[in-house]
């Protein structure tokens, strides 16, 4: 997902200016993609250039603030997207994954104590995002239910992650004991990076 679509999907419940586009955003998302004034601005400048948006003509007396509105185009535009699964080819960059491929593969590198760590505060997260939902009201609507959602979301990736992180320690813990542990020479690393995985999304 972009910024673009995000807006759209706003734009299409009735006419916002941009500082209402940015409210919405954060509050329809819980706040988990943070947008500044800037990356709005810009926004709605390409959506009013590829005619997927256009400002409202008319304005109120006391209305001094631009609002933009949906154009036909951007209704197919938003509506290609509902209808388009997310690809799931190209895994997003990932800092935890990257940082424990690169420590199994560095000397001097405590792996375990990394992995500890890391399970101390993905747990403490947990326990932040089951008070939050615990806080929310029981059978949610609007507002409520796509911030109820979003948490179920990072709950769900939350533990995911405890899981992952249990079975990082012991493959490296069975690598350790049966002298696996050890990084294999770097042109052959290279020649096996490149036989058969994924490109990672840029």
């Amino acid at each position: 997902m972009s910024v673009r679509q995000g807006l759209l999907a706003l734009l299409a419940d009735e006419p916002m200016h941009a500082y209402q586009l940015r409210q919405q955003f954060e509050l329809r998302t819980g706040g988990t993609w943070p947008l500044n004034m800037g990356q709005v601005s810009t926004t709605l400048d390409r959506l009013v250039r590829d005619d997927l948006v256009e400002p409202e003509p008319e304005r109120g007396a006391d209305d001094d603030v631009q609002r933009y509105r949906l154009t036909d185009p951007g209704r197919a535009e938003l509506a290609h997207w509902w209808a388009t699964p997310v690809v799931r080819s190209a895994p997003s960059r990932d800092e935890l994954t990257i940082k424990l491929a690169l420590a199994v593969t560095a000397s001097g590198v405590d792996v375990r104590a990394i992995v500890q760590a890391q399970r101390t505060e993905t747990l403490r997260a947990l326990r932040d995002l089951t008070r939050l939902k615990a806080d929310l009201p029981a059978g949610g609507v609007g507002d409520d239910l796509a911030w109820s959602l979003v948490l179920d979301n990072l709950v769900f990736a939350a533990e995911a992650e405890v899981r992952w992180l249990d079975h990082v320690e012991a493959r490296v813990a069975r690598a350790s004991s049966s002298g696996e542990g050890a990084s294999p020479p770097r042109g052959e690393a290279e020649r096996g990076a490149a036989a058969s995985r994924p490109a990672v999304a840029r």
